[in-house]
């Protein structure tokens, strides 16, 4: 694989994972904008890896905390910290078991739909703004009661249609309860890392058995570069939400929307 696709592929993993606009969408849609080969699922997984990275580091507080959380809940001790992971993990059971027998009955190609990821990225983008100016702001992570965790969480499985956005859907559902958009966007990130490693331990096996050097070299690359560029725009989003809202996230999605819908049924062309 070329470099520069490489490169292209991390840069844009990187910057649309944890905005609320569909990174899967944009992966899917860099090889017919470019008419280069499709990269494939596990190259797909390789950069979220590099996004974990980002995430983790970026949140290393919380993520301390609920270690530390646990420890203390295995002495007999309540902990909030445990009980964010707890919440994190159970909000992961729905997609993880509603994504494996998606993919089994659906089929990869789609996944890779660009008529679903157009359509998606109008519809979804437009229940976000309505979610976004019609909820109050009243409530922080550090109070997050279990239903609404397990709310937020089973979200995500609204997100295995191609262009939902994971990350989207998930700050939808939690602006929509009345959280403020930090906070939403903290908690949506957090929810990424179980969802990610799980994906990342099938795809790193699948490119270990495979035993092609050349592919392993490709992803870790991969995951370097998207890792930078996922950790300068979760910088800069977490900045953003603190003082804006998500409207221009929102617009992004309905012209961008338009235009795959339009590429889609041939009323323009690439």
């Amino acid at each position: 694989m070329p470099f520069l696709q490489i490169f292209v592929l991390a840069l844009v993993q990187g910057i649309t994972e944890f905005l609320p606009i569909s990174s899967s969408g944009h992966l899917v849609l860099v090889p017919v904008l470019t008419h280069w080969p499709d990269q494939g699922q596990d190259m797909d997984i390789a950069v979220h890896v590099g996004t974990l990275g980002a995430v983790v580091l970026y949140l290393w507080r919380d993520i301390w905390a609920m270690l530390v959380g646990l420890g203390r809940s295995l002495r007999g001790r309540k902990d909030p910290g445990a009980r964010l992971f707890w919440q994190l993990i159970v909000g992961t059971i729905p997609v993880v078991i509603c994504g494996f027998a998606a993919k089994k009955l659906l089929g990869e190609e789609f996944f890779r739909s660009v008529t679903i990821i157009g359509w998606s990225m109008l519809l979804w983008g437009i229940v976000l703004w309505l979610a976004d100016v019609m909820s109050l702001t009243v409530k922080r992570m550090e109070h997050m009661p279990w239903f609404d965790a397990i709310a937020i969480g089973a979200s995500q499985v609204l997100a295995l249609l191609p262009g939902t956005s994971r990350s989207g859907i998930t700050m939808t559902a939690a602006r929509a309860l009345g959280y403020e958009r930090s906070d939403a966007a903290r908690f949506s990130m957090l929810l990424s890392i179980p969802t990610i490693v799980g994906a990342g331990v099938l795809a790193g096996k699948d490119i270990y058995e495979a035993g092609d050097p050349v592919m392993t070299q490709t992803a870790l690359i991969a995951v370097a570069l998207s890792f930078v560029s996922a950790l300068i725009t979760i910088t800069i989003l977490m900045s953003w939400l603190k003082r804006a809202s998500f409207t221009p996230f929102v617009l992004y999605r309905v012209v961008f929307g338009i235009f795959l819908i339009a590429l889609s049924y041939g009323w323009v062309q690439v």
